[in-house]
Parts: structure tokens; sequence; C-alpha cells
């Protein structure tokens, strides 16, 4: 039963098959067309470990049709019908993953640049009792390819370091959106998470802070990130993208997200 005090966005939920797993996969998706399709075409075989759901922001290019998600194997579609950007779609897919009663959710972006083999070493952490569970290309054993000079750059000069003092934990990779987080976490009264402040990247960045304060289990593990060679595809500026970054990181300096 969805809380009296959960913030969601208004959804379709569209489900294909019954829950098979204690785990989840949440894909956050907007018009990625071939990207989405190569990605769940990748896919490890995650049967009766994982069920796929699918975020979708609101796309209309045909990407997401029925018959072919099927095919994937993806459980659930979750289309957003309201406001708001990534932490509107993971807000909705958080709280479809508790009300259905999983006991943790990994979330990968839909846009084939990460490592989708690395899903079972999520489920690995989450069986071990990890609680917030970080993808790195910069720990040991993890790659990254093609990554633009400007975000490598944000990255390890600024988001990182900053997230990493606020936390007290050690980040190298704190903008990669791979990671699993326990369902014990997500339903911590101290943190709130279903609020209708985290609209556009400031859930991201907000876990990451608040996993270590809680004092939940945390771990970095190795994974793969690779961009097209040439002109990046993307749905923000660089400009837009560091300014908001920044903008984000000053609210949870000052404590902007926490609960009242």
């Amino acid at each position: 039963m969805v809380q009296d005090n959960w913030q969601i966005p208004k959804y379709d939920t569209k489900e294909f098959f019954s829950k098979s797993s204690k785990y989840c996969i949440c894909i956050p998706v907007i018009n990625e067309g071939e990207k989405i399709r190569k990605e769940l075409a990748r896919m490890p075989d995650l049967k009766n470990k994982a069920d796929i759901i699918i975020l979708d922001g609101g796309s209309t290019d045909n990407s997401l049709n029925d018959e072919f998600l099927k095919s994937m194997n993806v459980r659930t579609l979750l289309i957003k019908r309201d406001t708001g950007k990534l932490s509107a779609q993971l807000r909705m897919g958080f709280a479809y993953a508790l009300l259905e009663g999983y006991e943790g959710v990994i979330t990968v972006d839909g846009n084939n640049k990460d490592s989708v083999e690395s899903i079972p070493a999520f489920i690995d952490q989450l069986d071990q009792g990890y609680d917030f569970v970080q993808g790195s290309r910069y720990v040991p054993g993890g790659e990254e390819i093609n990554t633009p000079f400007s975000r490598k750059l944000a990255i390890k000069l600024i988001h990182a370091p900053v997230i990493s003092l606020l936390s007290g934990f050690h980040y190298t990779d704190t903008t990669n959106g791979f990671r699993a987080h326990s369902v014990r976490f997500l339903k911590d009264e101290k943190l709130q998470p279903f609020r209708a402040i985290f609209d556009t990247y400031e859930l991201l960045a907000y876990l990451s802070v608040k996993a270590p304060k809680l004092g939940y289990k945390v771990k970095e593990i190795p994974v793969k990130r690779s961009y097209p060679i040439g002109k990046v595809p993307t749905k923000i500026s660089p400009f837009r993208g560091n300014l908001l970054l920044i903008k984000i990181l000053l609210g949870l300096a000052f404590n902007k997200y926490d609960p009242n």
C-alpha cells in the first residue's frame, strides 16, 4: 500500500509477467531508441535472480512496444504521466519495487553505456548484506571507454570529492547510476526518498550521501562504462549539466534535501 506521505508521479503500469525474484532491476529511459533495445539484448540470464522493470519517462519513439519487451523478459513497464525527470522516474520505480515486495533494487541507465553483464555482481553484494552498492569505473577492475574529458574532470575534481566529504565514505564514481539499494535502506524514515523535491538528478547524490551517514553497509564495485566515439549523445548540455551538479551539491551541503 502506498504510504500517505509518499509523493510519487502519476504513472501507468503494464505487467507482462508475475514476480519471480526477490530483487528487481529498474532501468530509466526516455526515447533511447536502439540503445535500450541493444541493452536488453545484452542482459545476462537473470531467471529467478532479478526481474526487469522499465521506468519510461514518456518515450515517443516506439522503442518500448509490448511484444518486444515481453520477448526480452521485461516483467513490467511503468510509464510516467507526470512532471519530473530522472529522480521522478526513480521515485516511481522504487515505490513500485516496495509495493511489490522486492528486497533490493538495482538501477542501471537505459542508454547502453553500462556493463549490464555486471548485474550478477550487484546481486551478490545484496545477498552479502550490503545496502548501497555503487558501480565505479575507477576502482581496480573497472573500465572507462571514451569518457568525455569535461565529465571526467567534473567527477574526479568536484563531484566525487564533495560527495565523499559530505558522506564520510570514499567514493570514486558518484555520477554513475549503476547501483544497488536494499529495501531496508529505501524504507528508512530518516531517508524518505519519496518526496517531490527529488525531481531532476538530486536523488542520485542524496542516496550516496545518506547511505553511509545513516550507518548502512556501503561498497563500490568495478563496472565498465563506454561512450560512443564522436559527439556524445546527451539530454543535457555540459554547461547546464555542470551548473545543476553544483547546485545539487550546494543543496546537499546545506541539508536542503533532508526530511523535516
